[in-house]
Order: structure tokens, then sequence, then C-alpha cells
């Protein structure tokens, strides 16, 4: 009997601990004066009451929404370009910092690369370049050496560190002589290459897997409204449409591909356009969801195609955060990265993860003179700008087949909450106000209280 009762005394002891210890609640804080830049903070206990009147933000983990595929960065030419002319010691330590998840780094884990150049790169090229007046049906001279100098060698060191993360192909222009102005800035692609060009699709996902990148998904155009940029390309819905329906659904199936497609990636202004792709059924049947930016337009938009559509994927693929109006980091959490996965994106991406400290590289005649890099590199010198800590509040903390779950809103604070698999519950909450802010955080019949001082961000991790 002493033994039995000595084992049940062990084990509300062991029960107990647990109990307490999950009601620890650990939290990370950055601040516009830079004081606290992603810095734990001391724990928050969690208490059955509240003696305050404070707003509450209530979890509701019964309540699931869309399984998150990751948080990152575009990964453009001149961002693996100064990645690569850092010194190799320096290097790894940077990239261990962004890409690592076992807790020493910010474990980003989605990249969105250019299918051949886009305007951050310092020249245009495509992979089958060719002299003016002559055509490569065939795709004979595709090639992607230009990837091989930067790109490929800065996502085989990055795979090295985090092999589960997840890549978006995104190209800005096809090669010139496949379009209706043979010139990479603007004009069309001529129907009359419409199957050469879904081989170059082709061609590029079965090359990148052969250096060893797997091409989780794809857009057929990065924002196909656009012919300003150098390159650019225009690419109206039903010209979509009938690209994926005829041509790269049929390729890919009939090759075994499994790389995703996604439609329309550009702002969130034009829900229409997917909309009217997805109306479709022939060219439904092969697309995996739609791709938004979000420098026109509302982010509930995505909302709007998830509605017509549920069964189909969100994607959140381009928007710039810059230092331009000081460190500014909950607006953006809460515009962007609160905002696109309320709205049922599987991801965040910001444009772009490097550059240095004049924006360079980029293209002339319609690059990117304003498209502050993540972190801005200068030789082996690296800072950490807005949008590092931006995506860091969530990737750090959120991985991959983590579930968004019900949190209420409560103005004027912002927030999202997730499940991790292992069961832990993140909540990301942004002060948007120019005032301190208290409140509760609450699961259950758990709660905790919290302040953030004004503009704001925390992470927390129960």
């Amino acid at each position: 009997m002493k033994i039995f009762q000595l084992s049940i005394a062990l084990y509300t002891i062991f029960f107990s601990a647990n109990v307490l210890a999950q009601d620890n609640i650990s939290w990370w804080l950055t601040t516009t004066d830079k004081s606290a830049l992603l810095s734990k903070q001391a724990e928050l206990k969690a208490g059955s009451i509240a003696n305050n009147n404070y707003a509450i933000i209530a979890i509701d983990t019964t309540k699931k929404y869309q399984s998150i595929d990751g948080f990152g960065f575009a990964l453009t030419g001149g961002s693996a370009q100064h990645i690569m002319h850092i010194t190799p010691e320096n290097r790894k330590k940077l990239l261990h910092e962004l890409f690592a998840t076992d807790g020493s780094g910010i474990g980003i884990s989605y990249l969105r690369l250019s299918i051949g150049a886009s305007d951050l790169n310092d020249h245009v090229f495509s992979y089958d370049d060719l002299p003016e007046g002559e055509t490569d049906i065939h795709l004979n001279k595709f090639d992607l050496n230009q990837d091989k100098l930067d790109v490929i060698p800065a996502m085989k060191e990055i795979l090295a560190i985090n092999p589960s993360i997840k890549i978006l192909g995104s190209p800005w222009s096809a090669p010139a002589w496949m379009k209706t102005n043979n010139n990479i800035q603007g004009g069309k692609l001529k129907e009359e290459y419409y199957a050469v060009y879904a081989k170059y699709f082709l061609k590029y996902i079965t090359e990148m897997k052969k250096n060893g990148i797997t091409i989780d998904a794809i857009t057929l155009q990065n924002e196909p409204f656009n012919d300003g940029n150098t390159p650019s390309m225009q690419m109206f819905a039903k010209e979509q449409a009938l690209f994926i329906k005829k041509y790269v659904g049929p390729l890919f199936k009939a090759n075994g591909i499994k790389t995703k497609i996604v439609l329309y990636d550009h702002n969130c202004d034009a829900p229409e356009y997917p909309i009217s792709v997805l109306t479709d059924s022939a060219a439904r049947q092969y697309v995996d969801g739609s791709g938004f930016h979000l420098y026109a337009g509302s982010i509930n938009a995505l909302t709007k195609v998830h509605n017509a559509f549920p069964d189909k994927n969100l994607y959140f693929t381009e928007m710039m955060v810059t230092n331009r109006n000081g460190f500014n980091i909950a607006n953006p959490i809460d515009r962007i990265l609160i905002g696109a996965v309320r709205n049922w994106s599987k991801n965040v991406i910001l444009w772009n993860l490097a550059a240095d400290s004049n924006n360079k590289p980029h293209t002339d005649n319609g690059g990117c003179a304003m498209c502050q890099g993540a972190i801005t590199i200068d030789g082996d010198i690296v800072e950490r700008n807005s949008a590092y800590y931006v995506i860091a509040h969530a990737s750090e903390f959120v991985p991959l087949g983590s579930v968004h779950v019900e949190s209420s809103a409560v103005e004027p604070l912002s927030n999202i909450a997730f499940k991790t698999p292992n069961g832990k519950i993140i909540v990301i909450v942004a002060n948007k106000t120019t005032t301190n802010q208290s409140f509760n955080i609450s699961i259950g019949n758990r709660m905790a209280q919290s302040a953030l001082p004004a503009g704001a961000v925390a992470t927390y991790v129960w």
C-alpha cells in the first residue's frame, strides 16, 4: 500500500509540474526604439482569473483554419550575389542565423526564386537568350549558367542547413524571342510559343532538381499586369487560363511533375483575375491556388477568392517592407503578416532578402531603386532591417505544418494564433497605436496578462 501511495504521490507531483510548465508563457519583444529586438522577456504566469478590465485575446484551438507552409523572403539574384560574396566563415554564420530551425536561428522556411532575372539582378537574362532573329523551339540552348554563379550555390548552402525549406519560382519574363515585342521589358507571350514556354518551365524544374533544388510551386508570371519593370511581361487572365489548361497543366501531368501551379501573383485589387481562371474547369483541375501582392487593393481580396473556391490554396508571394519611415514593425506585421494569414494565406513572403546600403543591385530602366533588403550587406557587414523582424516573429516560432487557429479580434491590437505540430500555441500581437496597451491572453480557463509599448510587437509561446 505504501508503495502504491508513493507512486500516486510521485505521479501527482510530475503531473502538476507539467501543468505548471505549460502555464509558463515565454515571449519575445521588438520595440520601435530597438531597445528590444526579438528579445526574450521574463516569463508570464497564467492563472485562472484576471483581476483587471483589460481586453482579452481569446484563443480557441478547436477552430482550425489553413495549415502553414512557411514565412520568408525572395532570394533574388542580387540577394544571392551579396551572400556569396561574404567570406565563407561569416557566410556560414549568417546563413545559420537566417535558416537554422534548432533555436539558434530565425528559421526562414519559405523562399521565392526568380525564374531567370528579376529587376533585382545586376543585368537581365533568361535561360535561353539568342541573337535577334533566332529561335530555339527545342530549347537546345537552355542553360542555368547565370544561376550557377550565385542562386544555386547559395541554395545548396541553405538546403544543407534547412532541407525542408519550401521554394516558389516566379518568372519576370519569357525569353525575348518568344515575345510580341522581342524585348525583355513589356510585351506578351506569342501564342505560337505557348507550348515552348511550357517546356521552358519543365526544363527549369528538372534542371534545378538535378542541382539538388526542389521547386515546390511556380507562378506563371510575376505581376501579369505590369509592363514597366525590366524584366516584365503581361499575361491576362484568359491568356493564363489557356496557357494552363492547354499547355503547362497537361505537360506537367504527362511528365509526373508535382510542382504546384499558382495563379496570378499580383496585387489585391483584382481578385477577379484568379476567380475567372478558376471558373474555367479545364484550367482549375491543374491549379493549386492563387498568389497575391499588396502594393494595391485590400488584403481581404484573398478571402473573396477563398469563398469562391474554398478548395484552392492562397499564398502571399510579395510585399516590400522598408525602414524609410523609421523602424516600423507593428504596422507591417498587422497589415501584411497577420492580414494575409487571417485571410487564408498559407505563407508570407517579403521582398527581398538582401541588398547593399544603396539598394543595389537592380536592373536599369525599370529596376527597383528603392527596394531595401531585409538585411543590408556591405562586404562582411550585415545590418538587420525591419523586414527581418517582421518575418522572424513568425518564422522562428511557427514551423511547417502548424495550423492557424481562432483568436478573437481585439482593437486596437492586432493578433494571430497558431498551433504547432508539437502542440505549442503561438500568438503574435502587434500594438498599432501610439500608446502603451495592456491586455490578456486566454486559453480555456487560463489567462495571462501582458503589455506592449507603442508600436511594439511580441510573439508568445504557450
